[in-house]
């Protein structure tokens, strides 16, 4: 499906020559390119005019979450006919794992996590899985590592009513794709049985489905009210996505336990080697009991430390993130990008130093290291196509911008004010003179002042 762009207004101001410059400045795939837009000068809608003109899945990244929300809103008013995705942090509250040498205090990893927009998240994947009208509002948590995109796609659950499936073999595929057996309280996440009923409410999704089986063959596909229970669709085929990110077979889990014991190991000879006895001790009860856990539950408390294990990386190599799941062809809009692109390239030191301590205090194996954000130059060479977006841009984008666009002229014609300078004499007379001007043509009057604090201080000093 292509991006159809709705608004209940026309491109003005300099909207349309913004439009088409930065349309044939990114054209070419590998293009970069800068647009300057004066606050109030609607650059979201020069943004969302681009993404119809050039037709592809886009990522556009912001700062903030309250930013992020509203460019979401924003981009869904837009594109209400294609797939608009939220994709930010799903912490309500995080308190990282870290460990404090001089004081000897170790703060374990705290955390709440928001269920709305974990479902949101996994909305997004699974929107640039089906298809290619896609755009995701993310905030610079999409460089963190998220899993492969590979196997994620591999995991992928197919229920078709002409294909032969039991019971039994669709259970064991969603208890594999992390969700959960419930068979009190059906929410999204988990599945329930009912003789030769399945309903399984997909964690991305807002209505469950309902399968119903004849022995080994599926007779019926059902999506349903979850609070009525009424039927509101048949299907004959149907794509459960997984209910993590993070999705690993039990064949693969095995050798990633064996690889984490190669690996302790070694970190192990290597205290020996420090005479650190202590540091040493704490490591080994740690990696022991999460590795008895991942192989009796499949999971363990901060599995992430060892996803670069889980998944086969080499040892240095970079995570996978969001931006794996996109095409090649995709279009990266960097929104006030003097601040985002240096948030960009500072996540990497912070989340390194802190890691480095609790590997050399025997807190986590080596491999946790690599549970990381993109690198800067990482982040740079994914991100090709890319649209930078500032009122006030820094000299790194401008820099790397094949083409400098302005905006200055707002859609709605408005100025910014004549400002007037006068004399202090005489100035409450004159202040009092002008609000009568404005009382007697019934507007208005806003006074700003200086604080008592600062006039006083003012005195006090000259």
């Amino acid at each position: 499906m292509k991006f159809k762009l709705h608004a209940p207004y026309s491109p003005a101001g300099d909207q349309p020559t913004a439009i088409a410059e930065l349309t044939e400045a990114l054209t070419p795939k590998d293009a970069k390119a800068m647009l300057i837009g004066v606050t109030g000068s609607g650059k979201t809608m020069t943004m969302a005019a681009v993404v119809e003109k050039l037709q592809r899945p886009t990522l556009v990244i912001t700062h903030n979450k309250s930013l992020a929300a509203q460019l979401y809103r924003e981009f869904s008013e837009f594109f209400p006919e294609n797939a608009v995705e939220y994709f930010i942090s799903y912490y309500d509250y995080y308190q990282p794992e870290a460990y404090v040498p001089v004081t000897d205090t170790y703060i374990e990893k705290e955390s709440s996590i928001n269920d709305e927009i974990d479902r949101l998240r996994l909305r997004a994947t699974a929107s640039l899985i089906e298809r290619n009208d896609v755009i995701i509002v993310a905030s610079v948590s999409c460089i963190y590592g998220l899993g492969s995109p590979e196997t994620y796609k591999d995991s992928v659950l197919m229920i078709d009513t002409a294909v032969k499936a039991s019971r039994d073999e669709i259970m064991s595929r969603l208890m594999r794709m992390q969700y959960t057996r419930n068979d009190t309280e059906l929410s999204q996440g988990r599945f329930r049985v009912r003789g030769d009923v399945i309903d399984v409410f997909p964690a991305y999704a807002n209505d469950p489905y309902r399968i119903e089986f004849f022995g080994s063959e599926i007779e019926s596909i059902n999506k349903f009210d979850i609070t009525t229970g009424k039927k509101k669709e048949n299907l004959r085929r149907i794509a459960v996505y997984p209910a993590k990110h993070f999705i690993t077979s039990p064949a693969t889990l095995e050798s990633a336990v064996e690889e984490m014991k190669r690996e302790l190991e070694e970190q192990l000879e290597n205290f020996k080697r420090l005479n650190k006895p202590l540091e040493a001790e704490r490591l080994r009860q740690r990696t022991t009991y999460d590795m008895e856990m991942l192989r009796e539950m499949g999971y363990c408390s901060g599995i992430e430390n060892y996803s670069r294990i889980l998944v086969g990386r080499a040892p240095g190599s970079r995570p996978e993130c969001l931006i794996d799941y996109f095409p090649p062809d995709m279009l990266v809009i960097i929104d006030e990008s003097h601040v985002t692109v240096p948030q960009i390239g500072a996540m990497f030191a912070g989340d390194r130093t802190r890691k480095q301590t609790l590997v050399d205090f025997g807190f986590r194996l080596p491999c946790a290291l690599d549970n990381r954000p993109l690198k800067f130059e990482e982040f740079e060479t994914l991100a090709q196509n890319v649209l930078y977006v500032s009122a006030t841009p820094a000299d790194y984008e401008l820099n790397r911008s094949d083409a400098h666009v302005e905006q200055i002229i707002r859609p709605t014609g408005l100025l910014y004010p004549v400002v007037q300078l006068h004399g202090s004499e005489g100035q409450i007379d004159h202040l009092i003179l002008e609000i009568e001007k404005r009382t007697r043509v019934n507007e208005r009057v806003l006074v700003t002042t200086l604080t008592k604090k600062w006039q006083k201080n003012s005195l006090t000093t000259s």
